[in-house]
């Protein structure tokens, strides 16, 4: 298999992550940098839509968008889990990962930051604004886990959640933000404890740099 990706989106290192846990390898490609498109113009043939990550597999398939990937590897190779066995609990899970990934890190993507800069906003008023759409995302994950057991996101054993959570949180505080989320930080730790989260762990940010996360 072959990863395509940058090094330190969040995105990608969801894959990476889910790799990890399954004791999975895959070669990792980093497209390289363009002045006005970072990293696409080789990766356009396999991702049309400019978005990291996609794989390819050893018989010629790519799969692009994380968590669709990960569900792909959860299917293809099902052990350990990275969702729950009871219908109720797998719902669960996907909820919170789904309320990660298409609601609350869209608003940090490049392709995002880029535009609002475009638009003429400031460095300071793009952090800030940055700032305040992880501050409600994270609250409101927060409270979806308000009721769920521990020491992961739920439960036991990380599941898609957490796959989703800790890049999340890592992203956070690359952008400043002050994190005072108990229950989320709670579960970050537990992760951070497992091999799969820490060793795949991406290299910090540039210091004042907004960074090219996932597009």
């Amino acid at each position: 298999m072959r990863l395509h990706g940058y090094v330190r989106g969040s995105a990608t290192w969801r894959v990476r992550i889910a790799l990890a846990l399954k004791g999975l390898q895959a070669e990792h490609g980093l497209p390289p940098a363009t002045p006005d498109r970072p990293g696409l113009d080789t990766y356009w043939p396999v991702a049309p839509l400019g978005a990291a990550p996609a794989i390819t597999t050893d018989d010629g398939n790519t799969f692009h968008q994380s968590l669709a990937i990960v569900e792909w590897l959860e299917e293809r190779w099902p052990t350990p889990p990275l969702l729950p066995p009871d219908l109720a609990g797998r719902a669960r899970v996907r909820g919170f990962a789904f309320a990660i990934a298409c609601d609350v890190h869209p608003m940090q993507t490049g392709r995002v930051l880029r535009r609002l800069a475009g638009l003429g906003l400031s460095d300071a008023q793009i952090r800030g604004w940055v700032r305040h759409s992880l501050d409600e995302g994270l609250e409101a994950c927060e409270a979806l886990l308000s009721s769920a057991d521990g020491p992961f996101c739920f439960g036991a054993v990380p599941t898609m959640a957490d796959i989703c959570l800790v890049p999340q949180l890592h992203l956070a505080r690359e952008l400043g933000c002050s994190l005072t989320f108990p229950r989320l930080l709670a579960a970050e730790a537990a992760c951070l404890t497992l091999p799969a989260f820490s060793a795949t762990r991406p290299p910090p940010a540039a210091p004042m740099e907004l960074p090219s996360d996932a597009r």
